[in-house]
């Protein structure tokens, strides 16, 4: 047990069990007594508390995702940095990591893992858009949970775009597989970095390999700066050209060649996922040299030298000149360029042209109805009075005579024409696009959070939740939390507290306790149990081995506990044992075995001591076992069976003679072999032998 496993950090975070161990810290699952909730707690090491680099990196982590508010990144809510000890409190993720899921799954459905890797963009887009690096993007600090939810973790090398801009090789090392070329080689890095790291990840779960792997790290780093992965679709064809093409993308060596943010990269993942038929055309820098490869004309292998056999030099023929049509084919690069541009237009012009006749049949079945007057409104009331549920593009432009928010113009004019209900009416706000903190409104009225965040431009959408902590119709959240900056018009979610609450209970510890023993201390605390049987367990038939919810979680009362339970039969052994005969003993006694009370009629029988010094058993069983052995009824021996370890332990008793020894002396020679008659015929045959 560790040192830190069943003590209370600060009178307030009950230490329940260690759930990971990383470069530099531990991570425990506890419980906030103050807040009553469950929270994982990141300890720094002993070893490292006098260590300024590691300090550093620790402090940074909190730093960095304290900047952050996003549900796919996992939240902060306490840090301490004290002399003796280091610790940071983070939201508690009940779910494995992405490596873990990826092991399991071998490939990923091409579906599953364009849904992943959305939810990874959009809390890097959000970590970048506040100016976080996270350097360190690979599947090991990827959570997921069981509904599906990522959260990315594990900030401790993340830069801020204030600090250093360089990542020394060696603090990546056992990232190797996922780092960009530039963080290898310890060149600068940002944003950029990150999405190169998603595009490994992207390749790994479509293909189920990395696209590079070799003995050492140091290979790999030089595979990461100077080798082109193979491409997906040659792995798994059953991946769309335009996946491999958006993987791809993201792995270019030179970060200029790749997505530039994160935004760009979801931009072609919805356009994929919205027509997964579609290609991308993306145009990277060409070399100048005589041995360029030209994007469009395929390599033809040159003309091999000293084959004899006619077919061989048919195939040359055709080969030589296929290249020569090929060679004649090339243009300049311009032409390339042009081209490319053509065609986007080209296809940029069919998807407005398509989105067009789509907007066009959907809005025949609106109504018509008049474009009302925003001018002088305020966006969030605008927004509160849209019956007609009208879609708003928001654009700024600053005037200091009027409020921030006031609604300065719009487009189309109020009575100019009839437009469809759920059009999009352009507003221009005023404002410089500008962004308003969420204010402070835990503990304060609906009323009041309406007003404060209203006055700050913002739009309140009211959410009624259970709240044991905070009095009916009082505010106990709001996301954005206070603080974080939003855009004019943006929308807070406030989550009041309503009067009913459901009654939440402490889920007991029922591993290693016996099927029965789990179900009464469920139903005690008014919680519900399923069970399935596990048959590779090696732990004793009936032995609880997993419950979920996990112990100490707060869950609603009647909620199912499922259970994993031992079936016992993965945990079978044999045990041999050899019981020791009494040396006084010159007669038959009777020996009866009783295995866990009931005899046993195969090793139960009547033996003569004198002739067997000892007796030779063997049980097979699971868990534990008790063997009785008796003589002439007297309790002789005792042994205890642990079949999980294979051993047991001996208890003896004193076997006191019931037959005088002297009445039945001991021979000398063994009895004889042959029966007498057998034996008088031998003796005659040797008489008539020796005549």
């Amino acid at each position: 047990m560790d040192k830190y496993s069943g003590k209370k950090l600060d009178g307030r975070y009950e230490i329940h069990e260690l759930i990971g161990v990383g470069g530099m810290a531990y991570v425990y699952r506890c419980t906030d007594t103050i807040d009553d909730r469950e929270v994982a707690v990141k300890i720094l090491k002993d070893e490292f508390l006098n260590n300024e680099e590691f300090i550093r990196r620790f402090k940074n982590e909190s730093k960095a995702i304290a900047m952050l508010s996003h549900p796919n990144i996992v939240k902060v809510y306490d840090v301490s940095f004290g002399d003796m000890i280091q610790y940071i409190v983070m939201e508690y993720i009940d779910g494995i990591t992405l490596k873990e899921y990826i092991a399991q799954q071998g490939v990923l459905d091409w579906r599953e893992a364009l849904h992943l890797t959305t939810q990874i963009l959009r809390a890097l887009q959000h970590a970048h858009n506040k100016g976080v690096v996270h350097r360190d993007i690979k599947p090991h600090n990827i959570m997921l949970l069981q509904d599906g939810t990522i959260k990315v973790t594990d900030f401790g090398i993340a830069r801020l775009t204030d600090n250093q801009t360089k990542t020394m090789t060696e603090q990546a090392i056992g990232s190797v597989h996922y780092i960009a070329p530039e963080q290898a080689r310890g060149s600068k890095t940002d944003g950029k970095s990150d999405i190169y790291s998603v595009g490994v990840m992207l390749y790994e779960m479509i293909t189920g390999r990395l696209p590079f792997d070799a003995d050492s790290a140091v290979s790999v780093a030089l595979m990461q700066l100077q080798s082109t992965p193979e491409m997906p679709r040659k792995i798994n064809p059953a991946i769309p050209v335009g996946l491999e093409q958006i993987t791809m993308h993201a792995m270019q060596k030179n970060p200029e060649d790749r997505y530039q943010t994160a935004l760009d990269m979801l931009g072609d993942l919805e356009r994929f996922r919205l027509n997964p038929n579609v290609h991308f055309d993306y145009q990277y820098f060409v070399d100048e040299s005589p041995t360029k490869h030209v994007k469009g004309i395929k390599k033809v292998p040159k003309k091999q030298e000293h084959h004899n056999e006619e077919k061989n030099s048919k195939e040359e023929t055709i080969e030589d000149e296929a290249e020569d049509i090929n060679r004649k084919k090339q243009h300049p690069k311009a032409y390339y360029a042009v081209k490319s541009v053509i065609i986007t237009a080209i296809i940029v012009a069919l998807i407005v042209l398509a989105a067009a006749l789509f907007r066009g049949c959907t809005s025949s079945q609106a109504t018509d109805v008049d474009v009302p007057n925003y001018v002088g409104m305020n966006i969030v009331d605008a927004k509160a009075k849209n019956p007609n549920n009208f879609k708003f593009d928001i654009k700024s432009r600053y005037v200091s005579t009027k409020e921030l928010g006031e609604i300065l113009s719009q487009d189309p004019e109020a009575g100019s024409k009839h437009v469809k209900s759920g059009s999009t009416i352009e507003l221009t706000i005023n404002g410089k696009e500008t962004e308003m903190a969420v204010p402070y409104c835990i503990n304060v009225s609906k009323q009041e959070a309406l007003n404060a965040i209203k006055a700050k431009n913002l739009s309140p959408r009211i959410i009624q939740v259970y709240d044991k902590l905070t009095p009916k119709g009082y505010v106990c959240d709001t996301f954005p939390p206070a603080g974080v900056k939003e855009t004019v018009g943006s929308t807070v979610y406030v989550y009041v507290a309503k009067d009913i609450y459901v009654k939440k209970v402490k889920v007991p510890k029922v591993t290693q306790s016996t099927l029965s023993s789990a179900q009464s201390k469920l139903s005690k605390k008014g919680l519900q149990c399923k069970y399935i049987y596990d048959d590779e367990s090696l732990q004793p038939e009936g032995t609880v081995i997993q419950q979920s919810p996990l112990q100490y979680s707060k869950v609603e009362s009647g909620t199912i506990v499922n259970l994993v339970v031992s079936s016992g039969k993965g945990s079978k052994s044999t045990v041999n044992i050899t019981v020791d005969l009494p040396t006084n003993v010159n007669y038959d006694v009777n020996m009866a075995v009783f295995v866990d009370g009931r005899q046993d009629y195969n090793y139960s029988k009547k033996l003569n001591p004198s002739y067997n010094s000892s007796y030779a058993m063997s049980f097979t069983g699971s868990g534990n076992s008790t063997v009785l052995v008796t003589l002439d009824g007297q309790t002789y021996r005792r042994y205890t069976i642990d079949y999980t370890s294979g051993e047991y332990q001996t208890s003896s008793y004193n076997y006191v003679p019931t037959v005088t020894t002297t009445a039945k002396p001991k021979p000398t020679n063994p009895p004889p072999t042959e029966a007498p008659q057998e034996q008088e015929e031998t003796e005659a045959i040797a008489e008539d032998n020796n005549e």
